[in-house]
């Protein structure tokens, strides 16, 4: 970003001033599957008064459910059992007291099935197969985004960050876990902000300011002196905009966002916003020299020498205004760190935990 709207924006900005399925009852007492007697007829046993009750578990194809979750009911009200079918698909209940009973039989991503019957004393029953059918409208669907889907969340969270609701603060994320940009979106946060209404009227607060003050007096005065310093004043900005933030960010692999940080000491912050101005996150993660910020000053004002006047242009001044530059962007990293979030209302809600 051009020297000229960092600083008309931090001017401006001070003046203006985020299936699993449910248990079936409560988790069953830990219980292995009993081993499974040889099934016996039904019958009864002389002299015994409770009987058990044994079974097997399919599906519509007949494949054995194993894991299945079988649950015996008493019709006499006496507390509920639970067992899980075998690898075979086999459970049993045993000493199970006769009367009335009803079995329900549940397993993941089927219908539950039910089951009931009487059972006499000593008796061991064995009831018929319990087969249980594939669940109507059970929809288990895992949704994931992409990495630039993601990023394309950010970028919309970002472009409705403005300053007091009104001046643009899109180069700027408060996503604890940002990722990477493209480079699409790189471009599209450059342009978004050069075209922005209110980015028109920083531009022309700062050519009355360089009128004011003379500055470029090669330019003049009057209303043809403040159109050549109103059209220097955006060609600094579109150049600064695109070359720093969108063209060498994209071709070097760099963010060209401010990450906020917004905890540790006061002290901690501060170092952090002034170093912000020399480095920078990779599109790989990793902190490395800020190339796209250093090597977009130079860019931006040898570009400048083209339009500003003849006494005002050469190589010395190009470089003390890249030096000049990089200060201007450590002071917009720290009043970003400090102040721009405090004003911005529509930070997205995943960030507003943060102070």
């Amino acid at each position: 970003m051009a020297l000229q709207f960092k600083f008309g924006l931090i001017v401006f900005a001070l003046a203006t001033i985020s299936w699993t399925s449910p248990c079936l009852g409560q988790t069953p007492p830990p219980t292995s599957v009993p081993a499974q007697p040889q099934a016996a007829p039904s019958g009864q046993l002389p002299g015994a008064t409770s009987g058990s009750i044994n079974g097997t578990v399919i599906d519509q194809s007949g494949a054995v459910v194993a894991g299945a979750q079988v649950k015996l009911t008493h019709e006499d009200q006496s507390p509920s059992q639970e067992v899980l079918s075998g690898d075979n698909g086999q459970f049993s209940f045993s000493n199970i007291s006769p009367g009335a009973f009803q079995l329900s039989i549940a397993s993941a991503g089927l219908a539950t099935q039910t089951s009931s019957g009487i059972l006499h004393a000593g008796e061991v029953l064995i009831v018929p197969q319990i087969v249980l059918t594939i669940a109507a409208n059970i929809t288990d669907v895992q949704v994931s985004l992409s990495r630039i889907e993601v990023a394309e969340e950010q970028v919309k969270d970002e472009e409705r960050q403005r300053v007091l609701g009104v001046i643009p603060n899109f180069f700027v994320t408060y996503d604890p876990h940002p990722v990477p940009l493209t480079s699409r979106q790189k471009f599209e946060l450059a342009w978004k902000t050069t075209v922005d209404p209110v980015t028109f009227v920083i531009i022309g607060g700062v050519a009355g300011v360089q009128q004011a003050q003379n500055t470029f007096s090669g330019y003049g005065q009057g209303a043809q002196g403040y159109g050549k310093r109103y059209g220097a004043a955006a060609a600094d900005l579109v150049a600064g905009t695109f070359i720093g933030s969108a063209i060498l960010p994209s071709l070097l692999k760099q963010d060209p966002r401010y990450f906020y940080r917004g905890t540790g000491t006061k002290q901690s912050r501060i170092m952090y916003a002034i170093a912000n101005s020399v480095i920078c996150k990779g599109d790989n993660g990793r902190w490395q020299a800020n190339y796209s910020n250093i090597f977009g000053n130079l860019a931006a004002g040898g570009i400048s020498n083209l339009y500003y006047p003849a006494q005002d242009r050469g190589a010395g001044l190009t470089f003390e205004n890249a030096a000049i530059g990089i200060g201007a962007t450590a002071a917009a990293n720290l009043v970003e760190e400090f102040l721009m979030r405090k004003l911005t209302p529509h930070v997205s809600e995943h960030d507003s935990a943060k102070p």
